[in-house]
């Protein structure tokens, strides 16, 4: 056992069990959130890195185990997450826990048998979440592909509402214009929310001035978006076609989703059993045996040509050299999937253009189902995205009942600076906030900000 726990602490008693990656992003990011966090692993190793480097204490052991989990002090834990590699472990820990102590369950769960029955595991094991990142990760990169002149899109209010992510071209309209110009003459129904420019977020206001090369994430319904984005000059049309490198999990839950909505899709694969399996599982898409990271090969099956280019193999390194490739050779839309998140800001200098991190999707539902848990019952949390490499944060508020932000003109309420109410959704209908238009009960809210750790909706006030 390794002990480096606090005492002080008014947050959450958390086990996290599997020291993997996205076991060891949960653990950096709700340490920050100010959680006492115990880890279990069966990596002697794993365990003595992760509690060496982060305030938390680290447990050798198998986590299904119900010694072993008394151990971690499961009787007094409010959560407990499981994140190993194994869908049938992380499930085991879950039920375990459920049985001996009192806390709520998230587990990790990857396998597409396992995916279709969702709800019914979650009803009859009690857990809070069943987290896929494969599966999140595709939609993510679906996504993009289905808008594919934007870096990212990150949809909210059930799908109706969207936050999308570009980048400002070189002699666009938008250059040199401030916000407020934007909405009386290009669009009055679309918000920007944040610009990253030199490294640096704002939440702007309207006499903000947008500049060629700047990051701009702006939210609207999805039929304003995309009437913005071609008054804009981007190209709104989805995909045709494209080629993803590797086989995994991954690769068929995106390949999926695509064939669904008529994008042919051609996969490359280097194992035969493999390609065999997705032969049967995709009858639609052209799947080939054979070595994504041979440039003749790719050439032959016509990289050049293709509409979108999406690596997904599971060395990061491979991913990246691949995309820079087709970039080179290619006017392909590429979206890279990279697991570790070392060296960003060497990633960020390469500009790869749209990346996806399986790791964040899964530790961004989690932490917000924990803000949720932790605050009070005036409203609830549905939604959490990190925007700009995790220099702000886009949160959506359920409203469950009055606060001191409900039935008040948003002109008279005292917000915190740098932070935007960026859209309201009422029964379905979506609203872009105007100074006189108030949070109702019932509505739900979407706030972006530069603050971390807001967990109800009146911490949007000073």
């Amino acid at each position: 056992m390794f002990n480096n726990k606090r005492s002080d602490n008014t947050g959450l008693n958390i086990i996290i069990v599997g020291c993997g990656k996205v076991g060891t992003t949960l653990v950096e990011r709700l340490i920050k959130e100010g959680h006492d966090i115990t880890v279990i692993d069966k990596d002697f190793e794993d365990v003595q890195t992760i509690s060496s480097t982060y305030d938390v204490m680290g447990i050798t052991g198998n986590g299904a185990s119900y010694s072993v989990q008394m151990e971690a002090g499961i009787d007094n834990a409010d959560l407990i997450i499981a994140v190993t590699d194994s869908d049938e472990l992380n499930l085991l820990c879950c039920t375990v826990a459920r049985r001996v102590g009192n806390c709520a369950a998230i587990a990790r769960v990857r396998t597409p048998d396992y995916s279709k029955e969702v709800a019914y595991l979650r009803e009859k094991l009690g857990l809070a979440l069943i987290i896929n990142p494969d599966l999140e990760a595709a939609r993510e990169t679906a996504h993009i592909l289905f808008l594919p002149t934007a870096l990212e899109v990150n949809t909210f209010a059930h799908g109706l509402a969207e936050i999308i992510k570009i980048r400002i071209p070189e002699g666009n309209v938008l250059d040199g214009k401030t916000i407020a110009h934007l909405g009386r003459h290009i669009h009055n129904n679309v918000l920007v929310c944040g610009v990253e420019r030199d490294g640096n977020v704002y939440i702007p206001s309207g006499d903000f001035i947008l500049k060629n090369g700047d990051l701009v994430s702006f939210t609207a319904s999805r039929s304003d978006a995309r009437n913005f984005l071609d008054k804009i000059g981007f190209q709104t049309k989805q995909v045709k076609n494209t080629m993803i490198i590797g086989g995994g999990k991954t690769t068929y839950y995106l390949a999926k989703q695509l064939l669904e909505v008529g994008i042919e899709v051609k996969i490359i694969e280097s194992d035969r059993k493999r390609c065999e399996e997705l032969s049967i599982l995709l009858p639609d898409a052209i799947v080939i045996n054979g070595d994504g990271t041979n440039e003749d090969l790719l050439k032959e099956e016509g990289i050049e040509y293709t509409e979108s280019f999406v690596p997904l193999t599971g060395i990061d390194e491979e991913n990246i050299m691949l995309t820079l490739h087709a970039q080179r050779i290619s006017n392909a839309k590429a979206i890279t999937k990279i697991n570790r998140i070392d060296f960003k800001d060497v990633i960020n200098n390469l500009n790869l253009g749209s990346v996806i991190y399986p790791r964040y999707i899964t530790s961004e539902a989690i932490i917000a189902y924990v803000r949720a848990k932790k605050a009070s019952m005036n409203s609830n949390i549905e939604t959490l995205y990190h925007m700009f490499d995790s220099k702000a944060e886009a949160i959506e508020f359920l409203i469950d009942s009055k606060s001191p932000v409900t039935d008040t003109p948003l002109m008279d309420l005292n917000l915190k600076d740098n932070l935007l109410i960026a859209c309201i959704n009422r029964n379905g209908k979506i609203i872009m906030p105007r100074g006189t238009s108030k949070i109702m009960v019932g509505d739900t809210v979407m706030i972006v900000t530069t603050h971390f750790g807001l967990k109800e909706i009146r911490d949007i006030l000073k």
